[in-house]
């Protein structure tokens, strides 16, 4: 799915602005063809008068890939000496020397050889947006910040290679780069993807049928908020009514035993709702449950673990009021369903300093709010 297209079919990077564009080619996992369409449409702006050059890209060995650079114009690399040993990166210095409108990049989450300017790769397309230039790049999802660690619990591998998801939200466009699960498997059978010798190992890990199902639904969801964020903020800037809100999930997780039941309601919710939900916890100043209460502490990690392991993105607020964090929080998000879990504390208690939860509702509208029974679980 791409994020924007014009009748030819080519996302529009041509228009001027005083601001660079970042497109973003986003994947499930290696062997969509992020680079394939990415060279593809380099093609048809060069066609369109474009001036396209290629900072980097990897072929893989993939001879289709290799074909499509064809007579695109490639900056040299940069030769760095690392450990007696030379070694290539993308030259910076030359891409901004030369200047051209649009500047290809593969391989967003490379980390460069100690001795470049930038530890990674995505700093220096940072660097050539300054500079004015035009970016394409191509990343899989998994090297996300965000996901890095479900990724890495769903496909029992180290993902070490990250972006941080802010980089993402400099995007202008974000393209979904899609294809079936059964194709994407076909094309790994078939040696297009990995060598031969590596291509067992991954159908029985990675390329799981299980864990690419996983991935394929972050990559959409991913570019779904992509571009419900930029239609969005187009509306608040042209002074145009707001598109109705997508539903978002949040459950306010505490340390008391049974806040298992607030996690798997919430999961239900998002998932009736085929949408993204959030755990939040709000650290306070005066509790500290890792030196004061270790046995709260084990309980908060489980059900963090919990509530990722259901999909969950979990944010830790840090405020000296709880109330206000949470309702902020809120509001930023636009949430529409809320989970709290039910008080231990008495009547008279709540009465005489009030409730989270009074306060909430007294002051967040349009949210659905639910409050679960915090009966204690065994484990």
């Amino acid at each position: 799915m791409d994020a924007q297209m014009d009748a030819a079919g080519v996302p529009p990077i041509l228009e001027p602005q005083e601001r660079a564009k970042l497109r973003v080619y986003l994947g499930a996992a290696p062997g969509v063809g992020k680079t394939y369409r990415m060279l593809e449409h380099a093609h048809m702006l060069r066609q369109q008068g474009v001036d396209v050059v290629i900072g980097l890209v990897e072929t893989h060995g993939r001879a289709e890939t290799a074909a499509l650079i064809r007579d695109l114009e490639i900056i040299p690399q940069k030769e760095i000496v690392y450990r007696s040993v030379t070694l290539r990166e993308m030259d910076i210095d030359a891409i901004i020397a030369r200047h051209p409108d649009t500047c290809v990049v593969d391989e967003l989450a490379h980390s460069n050889v100690p001795g470049s300017r930038n530890r990674k790769r995505y700093e220096d397309v940072l660097e050539l947006l300054d500079a004015g230039i035009n970016v394409m790049t191509a990343i899989n999802i998994q090297h996300l910040e965000t996901l890095n660690d479900a990724v890495s619990r769903s496909a029992s591998t180290q993902i070490r290679e990250t972006v941080p998801d802010s980089f993402l939200k400099r995007a202008d466009e974000v393209v979904n780069v899609d294809v079936t699960i059964d194709e994407l498997r076909s094309r790994l059978r078939e040696g297009k993807i990995y060598a031969p010798e590596k291509i067992e190992q991954a159908l029985a890990n990675f390329f799981r049928k299980g864990n690419l199902n996983m991935l394929r639904e972050l990559a959409l969801r991913t570019t779904a908020e992509q571009v419900s964020t930029a239609a969005s903020e187009y509306r608040r800037t042209q002074g145009l009514e707001q598109a109705p809100m997508p539903e978002k999930v949040m459950v306010c997780l505490s340390s008391r035993p049974g806040t298992e039941r607030l996690i798997r309601s919430g999961a239900r919710i998002a998932g009736r709702l085929a949408t993204n939900w959030y755990a939040v916890y709000v650290e306070t100043p005066d509790k500290d449950n890792r030196h004061g209460d270790p046995e709260a502490f084990q309980r908060m990690e489980e059900y963090e673990r919990l509530a990722r392991d259901l999909g969950a993105k979990v944010v830790v607020l840090k405020d000296k009021n709880v109330s206000d964090a949470l309702i902020a929080f809120t509001k930023r998000e636009n949430i529409s369903h809320v989970v709290f879990g039910q008080s231990a504390r008495s009547r008279f208690d709540i009465l005489l300093r009030g409730s989270v939860i009074n306060r909430f509702l007294a002051e967040v509208r349009d949210t659905t709010v639910q409050v679960v029974p915090m009966s204690k679980e065994k484990r």
